[in-house]
């Protein structure tokens, strides 16, 4: 608590920033965060709520009034605005209304809006904030009114023009680099219409795939994207703070998937929940570990016949678990990042193919050559090496095919993939060890 007074008292004259007071909050112990809490300036609930990790939003909520949270809640962006409602609405539905119902029509409006659209949806993520002008309006007009809403701070983050004809249709978008050397005493038209195409704006409909946004920003480098609808009206605008938010949740995503965790369960402080749903991954490893089992079963005698086997058998499984996984992370990632077009499956496939081979010759010898001496068997290194080559083949292979597919079939590739390949290398890796040392020892 002395932490975050301390930065309160030193920038009670400057502008609060809520990302420092969350970590100093996080910083604290239970009872000190809760005495904190209410040292939190009234204007900045909403946003250290926001920034805090979701354990931490309930507390915050109950500390303070609906009116007070409201007033909170006036001062985000509209995107922002609906996070927190959202948010609010499943701690506690009936508080949520209340501070719903204490907030502007306009706020209300917007709300409700963005409410409308899917998790995956373009609307789901753009603000209703955006600075536009006329094509008849004067450049002189247009920068001054834009000053006026910046002293007012009723706009923010704001590095482009959308541009619209009376029908709040977009035509063009004008980063303000550019309006600063435009002919202040012409419209906007008459400076646009010298090189119309280089203010075509890059944009999106309001029911596009979030992922096809995130990578139309990393394409061309956007700040910001107007967001339209399907007759081209202007909605709003998705600014990169989001997208960068956006990548960060894909990626959490992706490594929880990869693992077998979910990420809101993680979060979720019902221990049940997350206990449950990682149980239910493990006990599908568990069925992928008895099949690998029994094929090891299958080759008993000859383990009893050459007991080096059994010390030499973990070897080859786990050198197949790390190649694969080493292939599936990299396809995986790439179609995430949207770097594998739908004809390139087969140079994907075939180069991780190609360095799974080169790895399991480069290792096939080494492991040889160690075995051979260890157990003075020199055709033991033969099957040890054998075995490793093809057990590392059939990783890469697998590795990058089976998200692939998953991904053809509209799957996430990172769900499921790890479980496949674990059985594929395991049974594999087992049965071409003992059925080449049945065959070559025996």
């Amino acid at each position: 608590m002395d932490k975050l007074t301390e930065y309160l008292n030193a920038h009670r004259e400057d502008e609060l920033h809520p990302s420092e007071i969350a970590n100093l909050l996080k910083d604290l112990d239970e009872k000190s965060f809760d005495d904190a809490v209410h040292s939190i300036p009234k204007d900045l609930i909403a946003d250290v709520a926001l920034e805090l990790p979701d354990r931490y939003f309930g507390d915050i909520v109950e500390s303070f009034t609906a009116e007070e949270i409201a007033e909170s809640v006036s001062e985000l962006e509209s995107d922002d605005q609906t996070d927190f409602i959202q948010e609010l609405e499943e701690i506690d539905e009936e508080k949520a209304k209340k501070v719903f119902e204490a907030l502007d029509e306009e706020y209300q409006a917007d709300i409700l809006q963005l409410k409308r659209y899917k998790d995956e949806e373009a609307g789901a993520y753009m603000q209703t904030e955006v600075y536009t002008a006329k094509l008849s309006q004067n450049v002189h007009d247009v920068i001054r009114d834009f000053a006026r809403l910046r002293r007012e701070d009723e706009l923010e983050n704001v590095t482009y023009l959308f541009v619209t004809d009376e029908h709040e249709k977009l035509h063009y978008g004008v980063g303000l680099d550019h309006l600063l050397i435009f002919d202040f005493t012409k419209t906007l038209a008459e400076n646009i219409n010298e090189n119309p195409e280089q203010y075509r704006p890059i944009y999106a409909t309001d029911y596009d795939d979030i992922d096809d946004v995130v990578q139309k920003f990393q394409k061309y480098d956007l700040a910001s994207m107007p967001i339209v609808n399907a007759k081209g009206r202007l909605l709003g605008r998705i600014t990169s703070d989001d997208i960068l938010d956006i990548i960060n949740e894909q990626a959490t995503d992706q490594m929880y998937h990869l693992a077998g965790l979910n990420d809101d369960a993680e979060e979720d402080e019902n221990i049940f929940r997350a206990g449950k749903l990682r149980a239910v991954w493990l006990s599908i490893n568990l069925i992928t570990a008895i099949v690998a089992s029994i094929v090891i079963g299958l080759f008993e005698s000859t383990l009893q016949s050459v007991v080096a086997l059994a010390i030499l058998m973990p070897i080859v499984a786990s050198m197949g678990g790390n190649a694969g996984t080493q292939s599936l992370t990299v396809v995986v990632r790439q179609l995430a990042l949207g770097d594998i077009a739908k004809h390139d499956a087969f140079r994907t496939i075939k180069k991780e193919v190609l360095l799974s081979l080169g790895n399991g010759l480069l290792f096939a010898l080494i492991m040889g050559i160690i075995a051979s001496v260890w157990f003075d068997k020199g055709m033991l290194g033969v099957v040890i090496g054998l075995s490793m080559i093809i057990n590392l083949l059939s990783a890469g292979f697998f590795g990058s095919v089976v998200p692939l597919l998953l991904k053809r079939m509209d799957v996430d590739p990172a769900i499921g993939s790890t479980v496949v390949l674990t059985t594929v290398t395991d049974v594999v890796g087992f049965f071409s060890f003992l059925g080449l040392a049945t065959l070559i020892l025996l």
